[in-house]
């Protein structure tokens, strides 16, 4: 006879026996409906009571089910993934795009896989690959530096739905929906040739992609036509970010022919270019006229004020997710570039030369 000794009992060597998975079949039989009707209000067909559908969904949560979209991809042949690929997701503008295009595929019961590749082709692809391991429904692609037609081409032969986003690849068999990034810079320099200003920088974009090549291209066109030589003025590519437009500052100081105004790729580039010419002493504005492109939050809230062009992230987005839509529901879409017009938005950084549109920062 062991002796009760206050100690606590001790623990089984091995681990209790796992019990059964639970099926569609208990919830069927708790509430005495068919597993195919369970099935269905699991997805939230509407070929079922939303009443019913309530009840079924409160009793797995009760009992501890979790949906098999696994299985009930084989079954249906939709998995509800979507994949969603873009070269930079920390920056505000992707960041509006993603947020109007998950409102759209979540309202259709999809759940979203998400990639940041980077302008990282090979890790694109890599992500592409997942994507068709786990039967996604269809691909929103703005594509990497480096992407071929061929392999979205690929894609589209192989039955899977592809939509680009932001950027384009020549010769793809696929929808894009983009901003008329030409159009947008055009106006923006013209907007600085109006002003007064003569010498004229481009700074940012990565002319291996189509946002980085038209963008240029719009500046070139607005230069040309004032009859001022683009290749006289100060080009600095490939520079994306706020440390980039950091980083920019003192080549252009160093100039030879040194701007009075800077058309920045994008507004990170054009902010991280005036926080450091405030701190070289030269005020943007009066001192540099700088313009950004995107119009991101907080954009207008600076000081001064950040003049740039709105693409319209949200409607880009909203656009970008119906058009996979209705591919994955079997429409052939039109393989046409789906472009918005810009809307540049005119602020207090880019006034004639010095000429002070914004308060003065107290020293």
């Amino acid at each position: 006879m062991s002796e009760d000794n206050g100690s606590p009992p001790s623990q089984p060597e091995f681990p209790q026996k796992p019990g059964k998975r639970l099926t569609l079949g208990h919830i069927a039989d708790q509430l005495g409906i068919s597993t195919a009707t369970v099935s269905l209000a699991l997805r939230d067909s509407p070929l079922v009571a939303e009443e019913t559908r309530a009840k079924v969904k409160q009793t797995a949560e009760e009992i501890g089910y979790i949906y098999n979209r696994s299985a009930a991809s084989l079954r249906t042949a939709r998995s509800q993934i979507v994949g969603v690929a873009v070269h930079d997701i920390l920056n505000p503008y992707f960041a509006e795009v993603f947020s109007a295009l998950e409102d759209v595929l979540e309202e259709q019961g999809q759940m979203i896989f998400i990639c940041n590749h980077r302008d990282d082709v090979k890790r694109q692809r890599a992500f592409v690959n997942t994507l068709l391991q786990h039967r996604a429904d269809g691909l929103i692609l703005c594509p990497s530096v480096g992407t071929s037609a061929e392999e979205i081409n690929r894609l589209v032969d192989q039955g899977i739905p592809v939509t680009l986003v932001a950027r384009e690849v020549p010769g793809v068999w696929a929808p894009c929906v983009r901003g008329d990034d030409l159009a947008g810079t055009y106006q923006i320099t013209k907007h600085l040739i109006k002003q007064g200003h003569r010498n004229i920088a481009m700074v940012g974009g990565r002319r291996g992609s189509s946002t980085g090549r038209y963008r240029n291209a719009g500046w070139r066109k607005a230069l040309e036509e004032a009859g001022i030589d683009p290749d006289s003025q100060l080009d600095l590519p490939e520079m994306m970010t706020q440390a980039d437009g950091r980083a920019a500052v003192p080549k252009i100081l160093e100039a030879e022919h040194r701007p009075t105004a800077i058309v920045g790729f994008n507004d990170l580039v054009a902010l991280g270019m005036m926080t450091t010419f405030r701190r070289a002493g030269i005020e943007p504005g009066p001192d540099m006229a700088i313009t950004g492109y995107d119009d991101i939050d907080g954009a207008d809230a600076r000081t001064p004020a950040l003049t740039t062009v709105s693409a319209q992230p949200d409607k880009i987005g909203r656009l970008a997710a119906l058009t996979l839509l209705r591919q994955i529901a079997g429409d052939r879409v039109p393989n046409t570039p789906i472009v918005i017009e810009p809307d540049v938005r005119i602020r207090e950084s880019s006034p004639p030369p010095g000429v002070r549109l914004a308060p003065k920062l107290a020293d």
